[in-house]
């Protein structure tokens, strides 16, 4: 029997080691902010039993505001990825 895997979300970028990297870019002027998050340390399990990732930016120039949401299975193969205030910058368009 052949198994496929799910296709790597283009907003999150996987380090190794359990280290995972995003970009966002603000709504309201356009800011990149980068965020870097752990397995161990920053994803937590929300009521469902799956693991979620969520965090409230500002940007340093602008002080632009957003929440950040990246949904996890339980083997934290990506799920969902959510974005208020903004939008993501995917992998593949960074410098």
């Amino acid at each position: 029997m052949f198994f496929r895997r799910k296709p790597k979300n283009p907003n999150i970028k996987d380090d190794g080691n359990g280290v995972y990297r995003l970009r966002v870019r603000t709504a309201r002027h356009g800011d990149t902010v980068e965020l870097r998050f752990t397995r161990s340390a920053h994803i937590g399990i929300d009521d469902d039993g799956n693991y979620v990732y969520r965090k409230a930016i500002l940007s340093s120039q602008n002080l632009d505001r957003g929440e950040v949401t990246v949904q996890f299975d339980k083997r934290y193969a990506v799920l969902a990825t959510e974005v208020e205030g903004g939008e993501f910058i995917p992998f593949s368009e960074w410098e």
